[in-house]
């Protein structure tokens, strides 16, 4: 069955008599009627799911009308007007809009805080008698969590999770359809989508990528093209039958779930359900085998017929010293060290163990995972055996991570097969009972029928398991090897899920270990290793994996061997990242880079005491770490997480450079008035520029959302502004941006406009008289720079 939802509704109660910059999820209680006669408009339209009027009503957006207090009674008097509405004949979504703020580390909003803001806002919904709960419009895939995450802490009802993205197929925190797909369908949703911000024909792939990654049910609501400015109003191009021509298409891709988003009416949601009636539905089926993984912009899979995938060991305090005692003062500095030159060295997957004694290793695991997921896009997997530490560290982390370990253990079947459940987890099965570990390999998979007949019990399903074979050390065991190669192979014979296991301890005892376990890697990847936990830093192993891969055809006619074969002589001393010297201006450059920001103070002090002065250090250094960050992210190799820690790291070096030269002011580039205009009370975007032009060296002045022309205007000539930056995300408060650019020109002031939000595009800028249009932050700097040069 295709499920039709409605189309717009905040340009029909604007219609209606909702006035501009009021809040449209008060008229729920205020005035009823005119909700329920949007609502009645899109069933008689042929909308066979309509959306509750909540888009807004989280107590952490209506605290902006002063509204907090009424939250609970907000949603449930709008799931009321809805069904009034419905009368039976149309089923009810209640709608579940973002907060406008990002979650730490990329914002200020604390996890909880937003999770606890869902929660309350679900649990109104579904107490007031919805069908569903949509979550939607989500620009972070955190965010997304959060919501999800209380949804189903308060209800079973079925959770719609649909997220935006822009035109380069990644949501703007830079999570891409088949990562969203993984992750959201681990994590529980019950159908998986998107809406806004693009038309149809736009979000045909990231269908087909969301239908080819996951079995559930998927959603798609388009706006109606991509908006123009025409005699000061804003138009949405595609008519009822264009939109119309697309739903077979869309339906085709795998959506079963269709509607509208901004631009659309109940014209266009007749012609879509005219057009799907016609349709047969899809029977989509995701080709996915193996265990797949994800950070918040990455996917990895571990299977036999794909490349063997590293899982790096470093960030591991046993038996070093030197990061243990860092990890007990508190200092992550090391660590996110490890978790740079691992993935540099080849690492696919990080293992994060926070295992130091004397320390609150539940929150430091937490802040492990928070600025490992920051710095770096390699999934993770969180070592632990503190049930408190794993569930802190899956909560925080913004993927689907993997568990290191569940044993057969009673205590931690029961602790961690909920948790692994609970937050979409794989786990690494450690076939390990009560009396220790299995001798044999028939013993071993004996255990780990056990483990998988638990898991299976608490929810978790095929896709969820990597096997270890565990190793022991041959000094004590004469049979160690045989038994460890012989339980891989039983791994593949019975189970068919991919394995994984440390390496180094079957040479512990014996001297020259790292020839003992280079040839024991060989042997394991003949066997079927799929993911060996290592230190990525050795070349002897690396070759090995390199050699291996091309003797056992996962590199055709070695090629990558031929291109990779590194020095394989035996190491004298343990393996570890190679150090590259750089002279001081290039290392506080790469520590803007990698976001080191513990290390930055440092580094600039240095470069004052070798004689740097400020402009030297800010041009040659920062501007041009910045300027390197600008053009990787428009490649698309970091994304904006990346970008933010960049810009902290580049505003702790400024206001160091403050402390140690107060004479020596670096240049202010100018002057930037920012603002989100009249009416809008989105400034999530504008936050973002903000942040990064003050670390460029502007002047900012921020004015805030929901800023009157007038404010504006003299705000630019009383501050001499050389730029105004003007944010609109709603279509309905586009138009605003055309009154400013007309006030300012008409008070005399010189000040270069430049525009940017996510309705909004170059056509429209130029048609509303701004000098420059920015698509995202990144693009937002580097115009600036030049309009202040012209």
């Amino acid at each position: 069955m295709i499920h039709i939802f409605d189309g717009a509704t905040g340009t029909m109660l604007q219609a209606a008599g909702l006035k501009p910059g009021a809040c449209p999820e008060l008229i729920n209680i205020e005035q009823p009627e005119m909700i329920e006669a949007v609502h009645r408009a899109y069933i008689e339209a042929g909308a066979t799911i309509i959306e509750t009027n909540t888009f807004g009503a989280t107590s952490l957006k209506l605290a902006h009308y002063g509204l907090a207090d009424q939250t609970v009674k907000i949603n449930q008097a709008a799931v009321k007007a809805a069904k009034k509405a419905a009368q039976n004949s149309a089923k009810v979504a209640g709608s579940m809009g973002p907060t406008g703020r990002f979650i730490k580390p990329l914002g200020d909003l604390d996890f909880e805080t937003a999770y606890d803001a869902y929660h309350e806002q679900a649990a109104a919904l579904a107490g007031a008698g919805a069908d569903y709960l949509i979550i939607e419009t989500s620009i972070d895939i955190q965010e997304m969590r959060a919501a999800l995450l209380a949804a189903k802490e308060v209800c079973h009802l079925p959770v719609i999770c649909q997220l935006s993205y822009s035109e380069d197929g990644r949501t703007v925190t830079g999570t891409d359809p088949q990562t969203a797909a993984i992750t959201l369908d681990a994590l529980g949703a019950d159908i998986i989508g998107v809406n806004c911000s693009l038309g149809p024909e736009q979000l045909l792939p990231i269908v087909k990528t969301l239908a080819e990654n996951t079995n559930k049910p998927i959603s798609v609501q388009p706006n109606a093209g991509m908006p123009y400015l025409e005699n000061g109003q804003t138009v949405f191009p595609m008519t009822p039958e264009d939109f119309g021509y697309w739903a077979p298409k869309l339906i085709e891709a795998g959506a079963s779930y269709i509607g509208g988003c901004c631009g659309t009416t109940p014209a266009h949601i007749t012609a879509i359900a005219k057009a799907a009636s016609q349709t047969m539905e899809p029977e989509h089926q995701a080709k996915r085998t193996g265990l797949w993984l994800t950070s918040r912009s990455k996917t990895v899979c571990i299977d036999r017929d794909l490349a063997t995938v590293l899982i790096g060991e470093r960030i591991n305090p046993t038996g070093r010293k030197k990061l243990a005692a860092e990890i007990k003062d508190g200092s992550l500095l090391s660590v996110k060290k490890e978790a740079i030159d691992q993935t540099r060295a080849g690492a696919n997957l990080l293992d994060v163990n926070m295992g130091v004694g004397g320390i609150d290793q539940t929150a430091a695991m937490k802040q492990a995972i928070i600025e490992i997921s920051q710095i770096s896009d390699t999934p993770l997997v969180i070592d632990t055996s503190d049930a408190a530490a794993l569930e802190a560290g899956l909560r925080a982390y913004p993927g689907r991570a993997l568990i290191n370990s569940v044993s057969a253990e009673p205590e931690r079947l029961a602790s961690f097969l909920p948790l692994a459940k609970k937050y979409g987890a794989a786990i690494l099965c450690l076939p390990i009972t009560e009396e220790g570990v299995p001798k044999t390999a028939e013993a071993r998979c004996d255990t780990i029928k056990d483990i998988l007949k638990a898991a299976k019990k608490t929810g978790l399903q095929d896709g969820d398991f990597l096997l270890d074979a565990l190793v022991m050390t041959i000094a004590a065991d004469t049979d160690a090897c045989k038994e460890t190669l012989h339980t891989l192979q039983l791994y593949r014979e019975v189970f068919g899920y991919p394995s994984t296991m440390g390496l180094s301890n079957i040479s512990y005892g014996l001297p020259n270990r790292p020839l003992i376990n280079s040839n024991f890697f060989a042997m394991c990847l003949a066997a079927g290793l799929d993911a060996p936990i290592m230190n990525p830093y050795d070349d002897s192993m690396q070759a090995t994996l390199s050699a291996s891969a091309a003797l056992l055809g996962r590199d055709p006619n070695g090629r990558a061997y031929s291109r990779n074969e590194v020095n394989q002589n035996v190491p004298k001393k343990a393996a570890t990242a190679k150090i590259i010297a750089m002279d001081t201006l290039s290392a506080i450059k790469a520590a803007v880079i990698d976001g080191e920001k513990e290390g930055i103070g440092a580094l600039i002090e240095n470069a004052v005491k070798e004689g740097k002065d400020s402009n030297e250090i800010t041009e040659k250094s920062l501007t041009a770490a910045m300027n390197d960050i600008g053009v990787d992210f428009g490649a698309g190799r970091v994304f904006l997480p990346q970008v933010l820690l960049s810009a902290e790291v580049m505003r702790e070096a400024f206001q160091k450079l403050r402390e140690l030269l107060p004479a020596q002011k670096a240049q202010n580039k100018g002057t930037v008035v920012m603002a989100t205009v009249k009416g809008d009370v989105h400034d999530l975007g504008k936050n973002i520029v903000s942040a990064l032009l003050a670390n460029s060296g502007f002047k900012l002045i921020d004015l805030g959302k929901d800023v009157d022309s007038a404010a504006i205007v003299r705000t630019a000539i009383e501050t001499n502004a050389d730029i105004v930056g003007l944010c609109a995300l709603m279509t309905t408060t586009m138009v605003q941006i055309d009154k400013v650019v007309q006030e300012l020109h008409a008070a005399g002031s010189p000040a270069k406009v430049m525009v940017g939000g996510a309705a909004l595009t170059q056509e429209y800028a130029d048609a509303a008289g701004a000098d420059a249009y920015a698509s995202d932050g990144v693009v937002a700097v580097d115009l600036a720079k030049k309009m202040v040069k012209k």
